[in-house]
């Protein structure tokens, strides 16, 4: 999907909730809905097996201010957000650019992950996270 400038949106690579509560939230997608997740040590819950998305993730809020502000405490100037979108584009830099030119807020730009993925984070306009990226793990 190629938009104004230099975004071209590829897919969706990921979304879920941020969770305040992760065992309800637990309880709820996993045990409630019967989502089966891959668990990692820190708590992080995914599955890249749902049709429709290539990774649902139920993501702790400490973990999503520790990859915005490597601290695992939200500040409290911004907006608490309640879930987390990613879309994986074609060219990570040029579209870091040009949301720098159109004036957003960039909490992260262009930062490596451990996991080999590329992020930019900002808040939308709603109080989502937005992740623009490149998740060399998730292209075909």
């Amino acid at each position: 999907m190629k938009t104004p400038g230099n975004i071209e949106v590829l897919f969706v690579a990921g979304f879920g909730p941020i969770l305040r509560d992760p065992a309800a939230c637990r309880g709820f997608y996993s045990g409630t809905l019967g989502l089966k997740f891959n668990e990692e040590v820190s708590g992080y819950l995914y599955t890249g097996a749902l049709d429709g998305v290539k990774h649902f993730a139920l993501w702790p809020l400490a973990q999503a201010a520790e990859s915005c502000f490597g601290t695992d405490q939200w500040p409290d100037g911004l907006p608490v957000p309640q879930a987390w979108l990613e879309f994986d584009v074609a060219d990570i830099e040029a579209a870091t650019a040009e949301l720098k030119a159109r004036g957003y807020k960039l909490l992260v730009a262009s930062r490596q992950e451990p996991w080999g993925q590329i992020v930019t984070r900002l808040l939308g306009p709603e109080g989502l996270l937005v992740g623009i990226t490149h998740t060399p793990g998730l292209r075909q």
